[in-house]
């Protein structure tokens, strides 16, 4: 739920340009990894063997799969409260951009830092919203991704 007071689909245009908030952390384990891994199919071995991945791979260990990362911020934008309380319903309307920065190790912690980039008012009490969404690491200098998604609200 959004500490923002007064964010409402009525007032949104107000927030265009603000953080609406940082989500707690969650950590990014090895049985996440490999539950996304039996999910999608990716079995690529810097994911899924760690073994092999203490060895090989250039991030000492294995890390979490590039898609599985994106798909942490609708979860944690949702617990920021990025959807107004007053709107019905809050839907994926895509992405416009989206940039892998730095690999999540297996065991770190990643947290959704969340801004309001724009609102595009449509017909039938339709939102449009941007947001620019960044998944900090732990103990990293630079973000693990930076995505602009967009979502429809219904009011």
């Amino acid at each position: 739920m959004s500490s923002i007071k007064q964010y409402r689909v009525a007032s949104i245009e107000d927030f265009v340009g603000r953080e609406l908030g940082v989500s707690d952390w969650t950590v990014v384990d090895q049985a996440r990894i490999d539950d996304f891994a039996r999910c999608t199919g990716d079995t690529q071995w810097i994911h899924v063997d760690v073994e092999r991945a203490k060895r090989e791979s250039p991030f000492g260990g294995s890390i979490a799969h590039g898609y599985l990362t994106l798909s942490l911020l609708a979860p944690l934008a949702m617990d920021i409260g990025v959807i107004p309380q007053d709107a019905s319903a809050g839907l994926n309307y895509g992405l416009d951009k989206v940039r892998f920065m730095t690999p999540v190790k297996a065991g770190a912690r990643v947290r959704n830092r969340v801004s309001l980039l724009s609102v595009e008012r449509k017909s039938g009490g339709r939102v449009i919203v941007k947001t620019k969404n960044e998944l900090e690491i732990d103990g990293e200098d630079k973000p693990a991704l930076i995505a602009e998604t967009l979502a429809m609200l219904i009011a």
